[in-house]
This record gives C-alpha cells, sequence and structure tokens, in this order.
C-alpha cells in the first residue's frame, strides 16, 4: 500500500513545530513497522512511503506547508496523477481532506494540460529503460509496468483526466474503470475503446492477483518456466496454451489502444518553403526550451504543408509567423496541437484569414481549449444557456478577483467561437452580431451580482429596491461588431433609504455612484486574463456632466422635462440587461411612456437633421468600405430608424424592427423602408467581417487574399470592385431616402 504521512503545522505554536515533526515522525515509521513487519504470524501489508514529495531527502512525516510548497514549486505530472487516486485513510480524515483540497490547482489545472501526454510518454520510456522491460516475450514479463500491461492502462486514463479534469469537474474519479467510463460519456475517449480497456485492465488485474496468490507475495511478472505457467493455468482454470494465447492478445491490444495517444506517428519531412522566416522561430520564446522546440518539430511538417495550401502562402506565412512570434509560451500549446491535429488547420485558416484574430490568440491561446473540451460547434445555447454557463464557470472560483478573471477566460472563449463560426461559414454576420449581443448581455448580467455582492460585504447590502442596469445603443439594439464597447447607464431606487446598512455605510446616492464605478471596472480593467469590455456611459443623463448613477426619480424628471431630443433618440434603443428585474420593468413601461408623450413632434426630425450634420463634420466616412460614418451608412440609417420610432412611439429597438414600425404607422413608405434595411443588411456584412479580420475599417489590401475571400463570401460579391460598387449604390439610395425624409418634414413644417 503506497502511503504519504502528513501533519497540519499551523496547529501548532512555532517553537512546538520541530518536536512535534520528531514524535510524528517517529509514529509513522512504527506504523510501517508494525503493517509490515513480518512475524511468525506473517504480515499485514508491504508498505510504500516513497509517493511522499521529494522522498530521497525527505522524512517519512512532512508538514503541510512543506509538501504544498514542494508540488507548487516542484511537483511533476506523475504526482499530478499519483493524486487523482488520493484519499485520506487514517489520522485526521478532515485535515487530510482539506489538503486533498489545497492540491486541486496542482492537481486540476484550468487550461486543457495535453503537455501531460509528453510527460506521461517520457515517464513510461524512461521505466522501460530502468527496469528493461522491453520486448513483448511472455517469460517473465512484467504485466504491470511492461508493455501493453496495467499501467499503461492507468497512464491512458490518468492523463486524459489531467489534461480534461480541471474543466470537468465530472472527471475528477479515483478508480481506472470508473474514470473511462466518465471519459467515454464526456467524449474523451471512444465508448469502444473504453469497454475493451475495462476487458482488458480487469482480465489483468484477475491475473496479477493469481501470481501473488500463489507464492504470496508481491510481484507482477508472468511465470518464466513451464512449471509456472502450469501452476498458474491450473489456478485460473485455464488450459496453458490458450492462456498464453489470450494474455498476449490482450498484452497487444493495450499496446495498440494506447500507444497512439503517448506517440503519434512522427510526421514527414518539413517542406522546403518559407527558410527565411522559419529559421528564425527558435529564437522566439515559445520555443526556446528544448521541450517546447522538440514538440513543434513534429508539428512543423503538417504545419508548413497546410500554409503552403492557402490561397496566398507567402502572406499566410508571415501571419502565422506573427502569431507564433507573438507567444509567450510554447509547450502546452504544442502539446495540443500535437494531440489534436484538426487544430492545426484551424490556426491556419485564421492565419490565412483574420490576422486580428491571430494576434488575440496570441495573447489568449487558452481558448483553444473550447474548441476541444467543449461543445464549441454545437448549436447557439440563447441566453439562458450563456447565462447558466457564466454562473457556473464563476461558482468554481474563489475570491473576487479570480471570479472577474474566470468570467474573462468564459467570455473569450465564447467571443472566439463566434469569430471562428463566422470565420469558416457556420454562422452569417447577421447571426454573429445577435451572438456578440448575447455574449454581451450575459457577461453584464453575470459579473453584475459579483461586484454587488463585493461591494455589499464592506458596504452593506445596496438600499432601497437595487439598481437596474440598461444596455444603450448597439447593445440595446440587440447587434454589436467583434470589437464594440459597451453604452450602459444605471438608474437605481433607494426607496427613501438615506443610507446603506454596512460595516463601512455609505449615503445611498454615493453607495450607487461607487457601485456603478466598480462595474465599469470589473468590465474593463485589465487583469490577469484581460479585460471584457470597453463601456461608455456618456448617454446617460446630462452626459459626462451628470452622475454615473441615476435615482429613478430623477430619471424620470429628466426625460419628461429636461432631455434633448437626441436623448429621447436614444432612449428607443434603451433596454434593462442587468440588475433588479422589476425595477426594470418598470423602466420599461416608463420608457414607452416617455416614447407617446414625445412622439409626433416637428421638433425631432429638425433635431434629427441638425445632428445628422454634426455628425457629418465630425465623422466623416474613413474610405468607401466604411460601413458605420457618413451619409447613407449604419450611424445615419439607425439615426432615421430611432426618429421613426419616437414619432410613432414604437417600443422597437433594433433598426430594422423600429423602421418596419414607423412603415406600418405610415412614416415612411414601404419603398423607403426597404432600402434602408437592404443597405443594413449589405454594410453589417461588411462591419461584422472586417472587425473580425482586423478590428478596424476594412482596408482590402492590408487585409490580404484570405480577408478578401471572406468578404466577398459574406457579402455575396465577386470582387472587392464589385462590393465597393454595390456600397456606393447603397449608402446613395439610403442617403437619398433620408434627406427625401427629412425634407419632407421641413416642407410639411
Amino acid at each position: 500500500i503506497d502511503l504519504i504521512c502528513l501533519f497540519d503545522d499551523s496547529r501548532y505554536a512555532p517553537e512546538e513545530v520541530m518536536e512535534a515533526r520528531s514524535s510524528l515522525i517517529r509514529a509513522t515509521r512504527r506504523m510501517a513497522a508494525l503493517i509490515g513487519e513480518v512475524t511468525a504470524e506473517g504480515y499485514v501489508f508491504r508498505t510504500d512511503l516513497r509517493l511522499r514529495p521529494d522522498a530521497s531527502v525527505t522524512p517519512v512525516c512532512i508538514s503541510f506547508e512543506a509538501a504544498e510548497r514542494y508540488y507548487e514549486s516542484f511537483g511533476r505530472t506523475w504526482e499530478r496523477a499519483a493524486y487523482i487516486k488520493a484519499r485520506p485513510c487514517a489520522g485526521d480524515i478532515a485535515a487530510g481532506e482539506g489538503f486533498l483540497r489545497s492540491l486541486r490547482p496542482f492537481v486540476w489545472r484550468k487550461h486543457l494540460d495535453f503537455a501531460a501526454i509528453e510527460d506521461a510518454h517520457q515517464m513510461r520510456l524512461r521505466i522501460r529503460d530502468e527496469k528493461g522491460l522491453h520486448g513483448a516475450a511472455l517469460e517473465g514479463l512484467n504485466l504491470k509496468l511492461g508493455r501493453g500491461g496495467i499501467r499503461e492502462i492507468e497512464f491512458f486514463t490518468q492523463t486524459r483526466q489531467i489534461i480534461a479534469g480541471g474543466r470537468d469537474p465530472a472527471l475528477r474519479l479515483r478508480g481506472t474503470v470508473a474514470s473511462l467510463s466518465a471519459l467515454a460519456r464526456a467524449g474523451w475517449v471512444p465508448a469502444e475503446t473504453a469497454q475493451s480497456l475495462t476487458e482488458h485492465y480487469r482480465a489483468h488485474r484477475e491475473v496479477e492477483h493469481r501470481l501473488q496468490m500463489v507464492n504470496d507475495a508481491q510481484t507482477h511478472a508472468l511465470p518464466k518456466d513451464s512449471a509456472g505457467w502450469d501452476r498458474l493455468g491450473a489456478f485460473m482454470g485455464r488450459g496453458v496454451a490458450a492462456l498464453r494465447s489470450e494474455i498476449a492478445e490482450r498484452l497487444e491490444a493495450v499496446h495498440t489502444l494506447t500507444e497512439g495517444f503517448f506517440a503519434p506517428d512522427a510526421a514527414g519531412a518539413a517542406p522546403d518553403f518559407g527558410a527565411d522566416v522559419t529559421e528564425r522561430w527558435l529564437s522566439y520564446p515559445a520555443l526556446r526550451s528544448y521541450r517546447a522546440a522538440a514538440i513543434f518539430e513534429r508539428l512543423k511538417p503538417q504545419l508548413l504543408a497546410r500554409l503552403q495550401e492557402a490561397a496566398k502562402p507567402d502572406e499566410a506565412l508571415a501571419q502565422f509567423d506573427g502569431f507564433l512570434r507573438g507567444l509567450p509560451a510554447g509547450v502546452q500549446l504544442f502539446s495540443l496541437f500535437d494531440a489534436n491535429p484538426q487544430l492545426t488547420g484551424m490556426i491556419v485558416d485564421i492565419c490565412a484569414t483574420a490576422p486580428a484574430l491571430a494576434a488575440h490568440l496570441s495573447r489568449n491561446s487558452g481558448v483553444f481549449d473550447a474548441v476541444i473540451g467543449g461543445d464549441f460547434f454545437a448549436p447557439w445555447p440563447g441566453m439562458a444557456g450563456l447565462q447558466e454557463g457564466l454562473e457556473a464557470a464563476i461558482a468554481e472560483t474563489g475570491d473576487y478577483e479570480a471570479r472577474l478573471d474566470a468570467a474573462r477566460r468564459w467570455a473569450k472563449e465564447w467571443h472566439f467561437r463566434i469569430g471562428v463560426h463566422l470565420l469558416r461559414g457556420l454562422t452569417d454576420p447577421e447571426a454573429a452580431g445577435r451572438q456578440y449581443a448575447d455574449l454581451a448581455e450575459a457577461v453584464v448580467s453575470g459579473v453584475w451580482p459579483v461586484v454587488c455582492a463585493d461591494f455589499a460585504s464592506r458596504h452593506g447590502p445596496a438600499p432601497g429596491r437595487g439598481a437596474a442596469v440598461l444596455g444603450m445603443g448597439s447593445l440595446g439594439a440587440g447587434w454589436l461588431a467583434a470589437t464594440s464597447d459597451l453604452d450602459l447607464i444605471v438608474i437605481y431606487d433607494a426607496a427613501g433609504i438615506e443610507e446603506s446598512d454596512g460595516r463601512r455605510p455609505l449615503p445611498s446616492r454615493s453607495y450607487y455612484a461607487r457601485l456603478t464605478q466598480a462595474l465599469v471596472t470589473a468590465l474593463s480593467a485589465p487583469m490577469a486574463e484581460g479585460r471584457l469590455y470597453e463601456v461608455d456611459m456618456r448617454l446617460r443623463p446630462s452626459g459626462k456632466q451628470g452622475p454615473v448613477a441615476t435615482s429613478l426619480t430623477a430619471f424620470k424628471a429628466y426625460q419628461m422635462t429636461e432631455a434633448w431630443t437626441w436623448e429621447h433618440l436614444a432612449l428607443t434603443r434603451a433596454r434593462p440587461v442587468a440588475g433588479s428585474a422589476d425595477l426594470g420593468e418598470e423602466i420599461e413601461a416608463f420608457r414607452q411612456e416617455v416614447l407617446a408623450a414625445k412622439s409626433g413632434g416637428p421638433e425631432v426630425l429638425t433635431a434629427v437633421a441638425e445632428m445628422r450634420a454634426r455628425l457629418a463634420e465630425a465623422k466623416a466616412a474613413l474610405g468607401p468600405f466604411d460601413a458605420k460614418a457618413g451619409p447613407g451608412r449604419l450611424s445615419d440609417i439607425e439615426l432615421l430608424a430611432s426618429a421613426g420610432a419616437l414619432q410613432v412611439a414604437s417600443p422597437a429597438r433594433e433598426p430594422a424592427a423600429q423602421l418596419a414600425a414607423a412603415e406600418a404607422a405610415g412614416w415612411i413608405t414601404s419603398e423607403s423602408r426597404e432600402t434602408l434595411v437592404s443597405a443594413i443588411t449589405l454594410l453589417r456584412q461588411v462591419q461584422a467581417t472586417s472587425r473580425l479580420l482586423t478590428g478596424k475599417v476594412l482596408d482590402p489590401e492590408a487585409v490580404g487574399e484570405g480577408g478578401r475571400r471572406l468578404v466577398l463570401d459574406k457579402t455575396g460579391q465577386g470582387d472587392i470592385s464589385a462590393l465597393a460598387a454595390a456600397m456606393e449604390a447603397a449608402t446613395g439610395a439610403a442617403a437619398l431616402e433620408i434627406a427625401a425624409r427629412l425634407a419632407a418634414s421641413e416642407d410639411n413644417g
């Protein structure tokens, strides 16, 4: 039996630790002797204490602190595998369970850990070398450590658990058979493989038991002579020939099922392509370690072959070079690619098409975990599914900062998913924009209670009814691009309560102002996992001059008596996205009341004309492919759509729906609506794609051949000239419709 004996040094005064340590070392030695000593009555168990940290130089009983420090600094993959099966079995069981909980970050990493495959493979080779276990002859073969033996199945299972168990607690099981079943259910091991290995494992264990029972000794060696085989065959009720044949077949089957996992076939020779670029790769940070370079050398032929298949191989190579140069480390990512060749094609596609996404991956390569470890290609889960997923991701973490970092990791994976689906034609720009908006809403609604709970721990619960967070602009309308920021405002109702009730109470107005600032920081501050979103709160009452959080009473009074027409236009797209549900419902009812009260007046279109002129002066189009700024482009059309919604008091928020409501009320003609909606569709296709490619306005030359092909595919145009002509026609027609509608209002006035 393998034992590790530890003691909780935190229970002792500093001057008592050495004495406690000495007495517990003596007790451990005595316990091992009592269990393992051979007397006239035999022995109980042979004990092995060598699994403890650094067994050659440490005592047989060590402190929790020393063990934790060792695993944090020097722990190896085989020790992580050993702790998969660990459980407290004697002494203070609760303390033992607490120690195992403290080791969870060591055993179960937050990212998929494919580097464990290489570690396990090297360990297998060392065991074979040290114990002379090469060869497949049955005589004397070690059934536990030899080729196709028990340990091969355990390594296969535990390595898969280590890879994925950090993300999936259901895989954190002790038993090999139970773990194989869980891995099959989670899709990490084919069901037939799990079933076969389970059968072979049980059969190997039966032979092992019989071998040890023959001579009452711990052995894993098959018999070396015919007499030994005769005894084993008789003990197992089998003929020797049949038994030997079955064992040989099982050993070979286990070897076949596991060897490809640990040691995939070596790739062929690298193509003679891009030598002037590839020769500098070994100087990059990700390839400076021997281990990373060795793994990458296996990947290199396949990578270069895929890069050569790109529309413009030199462009693709240059962009992959940028991705590689930006990686801070390589072992984990290269191991992941090595074990999952389909990812090679994905990264090549991304580098050949979307350099901005490739640069993002250099800094956030952990998002590849989602491709392997989740339902990456499953249908979109909708808002409820997203909220449930984020809640689960946050719940697994500890303190406030850890929760915000968990939200960042989760959001980056989903953001990456939307981009890849758009890139690979699994979704279209319109749907991708809605998904980006869903994701943003899920993040705000998921982070808000975390911020509130942390703030309340210092200043007490939110006074009164709490607050609601409103999404404005594109978030309120439900369509975002890949790099959009978030327009938010916060409205609260202290319900007459003047001060919070907490350790450090605050006046209600200060409470909600600082709570809002905490939300903005939680969303936008750069942390270990980056930032979530840039936040813009300039659409709040009185803009930058007003408080960051507005009371419900003040908000209602302001909107009815003081707000400018542009603020009423902004209100047409406002939507509660987080916070108090009943307060959000009241705000929505009031929003519709405001629209009804302010609808139909001639001053609306006068203000729109003035705003349109100011926008044209302040934000001219950045070239012919700017989808947002300029006459007849998205901002221009959205402004008219909001005016239509305000004029006819429609609760619709999305521009196409607002235009449909305006048409239904006779405010615009059917032909005008069709012209404007057609322009919106084309412009969103261009914006969604260009933001994914570079994060900026489309520059056909800068995005390369792969990027140009993607844009043309998403817009249905034959070439860049055709796209330019289509945009000019669509925006020109939309600008004429907008100008005509505004001119008609002036004439009527």
